[in-house]
């Protein structure tokens, strides 16, 4: 499949050169020919692609259980879960280390704010702005709107 790679990246790269040469108007007597790309490119896929799934899986083959059943899936969810929950501490304290952090930094800070101490202050807020939404979201069921399409 690597030797295959190139020319699959050819075809991309002729199909998205034509795209743009053709702009946003894309006229109907060219449409044809970008579906004739397309189609030439999706059956260079689907007549390499296997190869490239198996000799995926044979260079990744460690990271494979054995045997592959719902039972094995099932330990390690168990154990990804576990293991993150085993993190928590260590997290917490690192929160705590850089909220002290901070706080030294309010409280010794001088008349002049300089750039380096603003830029930490702003990424500190920018985080903490991001977990607010990431709980948001959760919250709703991840989803964006909060309704159910």
């Amino acid at each position: 499949m690597a030797s295959k790679l190139p020319q699959l990246q050819e075809k991309a790269v002729q199909v998205s050169q034509f795209v743009v040469k053709s702009g946003s108007g894309l006229m109907a007597s060219k449409l044809p020919q970008l579906q004739e790309k397309a189609v030439q490119v999706s059956q260079f896929v689907v007549k390499s692609g296997s190869s490239y799934v198996k000799n995926l899986m044979e260079q990744n083959k460690h990271h494979v259980q054995h045997p592959p059943s719902a039972e094995n899936c099932k330990l390690l969810a168990k154990q990804l879960f576990y293991t993150r929950l085993a993190s928590i501490p260590h997290r917490r304290e690192a929160f705590w280390r850089e909220l002290d952090g901070v706080k030294l930094l309010i409280k010794n800070r001088q008349l002049e704010l300089n750039l380096e101490n603003a830029g930490l202050a702003a990424l500190f807020g920018v985080e903490c702005f991001a977990w607010f939404c990431g709980g948001e979201i959760i919250g709703r069921g991840f989803t964006f709107t909060g309704y159910y399409v």
